[in-house]
């Protein structure tokens, strides 16, 4: 589970603050990064077969970290500016989802809660 250190938001935010950044970070930019950053993620894997991925880890290792570091900052960045407790949203988002996906119906099957 990602959870950053408070030091380690500090800095983020001293980083920013230090560039003069926060007047491009609004909810619907850094949401719309967020996405931009997840699909740079994704195109280390774009056509890969399943069989290839746990090679394309190994040799691009370096660039996915990058990924998700820049995946974590902007999550960090929206976080902190909605007032979201990350851990919190996560742990209500479970119990939502143990309401949706019972284990009886949802065991072994990729369905979507409206088609169990």
């Amino acid at each position: 589970m990602m959870h950053l250190p408070e030091e380690l938001i500090q800095r983020l935010l001293v980083f920013r603050a230090e560039r003069d950044w926060e007047q491009f970070h609004n909810a619907r930019s850094l949401a719309a990064a967020l996405s931009v950053e997840a699909s740079e993620l994704l195109e280390h894997f774009i056509w890969a077969k399943d069989a290839e991925v746990t090679d394309i880890v190994d040799r691009r290792r370096d660039e996915i970290e990058a990924e998700l570091a820049d995946v974590g900052i902007l999550l960090a960045y929206l976080c902190h500016d909605l007032g979201v407790d990350l851990a919190d949203a996560v742990s209500r988002k479970i119990s939502v989802n143990a309401v949706k996906y019972p284990v009886e119906k949802s065991r072994g099957t990729a369905e979507k809660y409206t088609r169990l």
